[in-house]
């Protein structure tokens, strides 16, 4: 039975990553050309179900699953770009810009609602709850963090995350480096969804906590790496 559920499971996973791939693809061949492209997505797809059984257990908990499985993914395409001779710096950016794709193919009406549900009462109540579990600390894997009440003028609510399964996976598969590029991320999220996101700190740049703090509406203010505060230009050759 567990052998069975495994198969379902790496069988689901492998199927998310062909469809968010499909809304993405373009982007690799406009870098790559579509014969190398094409190659790579193979070859990132097989790393990726190497990288399935190793995935942290967050407790099947949403939004947490999906950001673990989507490290998942960044860090198939991370080793794929490495052997072909790629620099963290030209995968963190194509990361970036995958995610900001992957946003905008998503319809204007399910950004509006994951805008919405994210300072829903409903949403907040489950997030306390989950704030609280979280500091048991029954799976290693998992985030750990605290909710922050919202002074009432600058920010709505927060979350002060001590410890990040995206992170601490990383870590653990050697690839550290990538983090601070996929916690950039959230920059697009809070620009499309309306989180109002402030951030000065993050776990993956070595600080002791991400301070996030949301205001519905307001202003994205998100630290980049410097890689992506330049314009976007062309990947090298490399592979």
């Amino acid at each position: 039975m567990a052998s069975r559920r495994h198969t379902y499971r790496e069988s689901r996973l492998l199927r998310d990553f062909d469809r968010t791939v499909h809304r993405i693809s373009h982007l690799l061949i406009i870098r790559y050309g579509a014969e190398r492209a094409g190659a790579w997505i193979e070859e990132a797809r097989r790393e990726f179900a190497v990288i399935i059984p190793q995935l942290p257990d967050v407790g099947g908990k949403q939004p947490f699953t999906q950001f673990v499985t989507a490290t998942g993914w960044f860090l198939a395409l991370y080793r794929v770009l490495q052997r072909h001779g790629q620099t963290v710096e030209e995968a963190g950016r194509l990361c970036y810009d995958a995610t900001a794709a992957y946003l905008r193919a998503s319809p204007g009406f399910a950004r509006r609602l994951l805008g919405y549900m994210t300072f829903s009462p409903r949403y907040l109540n489950r997030l306390k709850r989950r704030a609280a579990e979280s500091q048991r600390r029954e799976r290693p894997g998992d985030y750990v963090f605290t909710y922050v009440e919202g002074d009432g003028e600058g920010f709505d609510y927060g979350v002060d995350y001590q410890e990040c399964a995206s992170v601490k996976f990383l870590a653990a598969q050697g690839a550290s480096e990538l983090a601070p590029y996929l916690c950039a991320a959230d920059k697009l999220y809070s620009d499309m969804l309306g989180w109002g996101l402030r951030r000065t700190m993050t776990l993956a740049e070595g600080y002791d906590k991400c301070d996030f703090r949301f205001k519905k509406g307001g202003p994205t203010r998100v630290r980049l790496p410097a890689a992506l505060e330049q314009p976007d230009g062309q990947a090298s050759p490399g592979g």
